[in-house]
């Protein structure tokens, strides 16, 4: 195992939370066994209202928790953490998912690639199904201009090693990524715009236009609690990954990419209209067009600098030991 030294590099391990009290119990618990010497663990409850941070007071009374008070995705809340993180001078931070589990020296190991060169801006684990434990969920992701902007590189296989070196990949899947803060300041902060899906791809691209790598760390073990037959085809979700998808296409594709882009969403669409269509759910297919066409349309704004000034969130998080009172109707703001 890597020395780190007497000051080994301070990270954030941020966990954000909506609606899943239960699973974030579990993730916390396991977050908490990391080896690491030198991490904080918080979770960011994204306007939860199922009783979350009160559970997870109860639970863990010494968790640190933040708060946002309205909910704009999963991205915005990734934005939150992101900045919270920087701005109390922690040298990484890691992004998680809330439905995980950690192998104990999972941040150990991803500290230890990343501070191996000064150019690694972004490193993220060998990511398994939690369910089937020798089923790879990813391995670090590959970029194309297809009918889905991203793909994760390993999916579904059995893992016989054929992934056990690191390796340079084009982004990692925010379900688990460690930022480097050199890399965050020349690359902007996360964008909100995304609201859910290709928020980690952007950031991942940004990242390696400005010279940094994105590496995948074989030795850095995490579990998803997703289920590999579960497809998760509905119109709200179709919706937001067309519109990310589009959005994404706007402001890095070229002429010849975009041909392969709307080739492939329009056969896409049709594909699944007519498999969705035995079953009803058809506009879940059609979901995802009208998200591309909002995509199109969505205003752009160049994500913002670290420590700018300029789009900062109208709802910054807050730790909930001085959370604002909630407005009762009629007082103005968002409910």
């Amino acid at each position: 195992m890597w020395d780190f030294g007497e000051h080994p590099p301070r990270v954030a391990a941020i966990v954000v939370n909506y609606n899943g009290r239960d699973i974030t119990l579990q993730a916390v618990r396991s977050l908490q066994g990391m080896s690491y010497p030198a991490f904080d663990l918080i979770v960011l409850d994204n306007a939860s209202t199922d009783g979350s941070p009160e559970a997870l007071a109860r639970k863990f009374p010494n968790l640190k928790q933040l708060r946002v008070e309205i909910n704009r995705g999963s991205a915005s809340g990734y934005a939150a953490g992101f900045r919270w993180a920087f701005e109390n001078g922690y040298d990484y931070v890691l992004l998680l998912n809330n439905d995980i589990e950690v192998e104990p020296d999972l941040l150990d190991r991803l500290v230890e690639v990343a501070e191996s060169d000064p150019k690694i801006g972004v490193v993220g684990p060998k990511c398994y199904f939690h369910g089937d434990r020798e089923r790879l969920w990813s391995t670090g992701g590959i970029l194309r201009f297809r009918e889905s902007i991203t793909r994760e590189r390993g999916y579904g296989e059995i893992d016989h090693g054929q992934y056990d070196r690191d390796a340079e990949v084009d982004y990692i899947n925010g379900c688990a990524i460690l930022i480097k803060k050199e890399a965050a300041e020349a690359a902007g902060m996360w964008d909100a715009i995304f609201y859910i899906c290709v928020d980690d791809a952007d950031f991942c691209t940004r990242v390696k236009r400005k010279g940094f790598r994105c590496v995948y760390v074989h030795r850095a073990v995490l579990y998803h609690m997703v289920a590999y037959t579960t497809g998760g085809y509905s119109p709200g979700r179709n919706f937001q990954f067309g519109r990310s998808s589009a959005i994404y296409a706007r402001r890095y594709a070229r002429p010849w990419n975009w041909l392969t882009f709307l080739a492939f969403s329009a056969a896409a669409v049709i594909v699944g209209f007519l498999r969705e269509l035995p079953k009803g759910n058809q506009k879940a297919a059609l979901a995802k067009w009208e998200g591309i066409r909002e995509g199109l349309r969505a205003e752009l704004v160049a994500p913002e600098v670290m420590g700018g000034a300029a789009a900062r969130p109208s709802s910054p998080p807050v730790p909930l030991s001085h959370r604002p009172p909630k407005r009762p109707p009629g007082e103005g703001g968002r409910s």
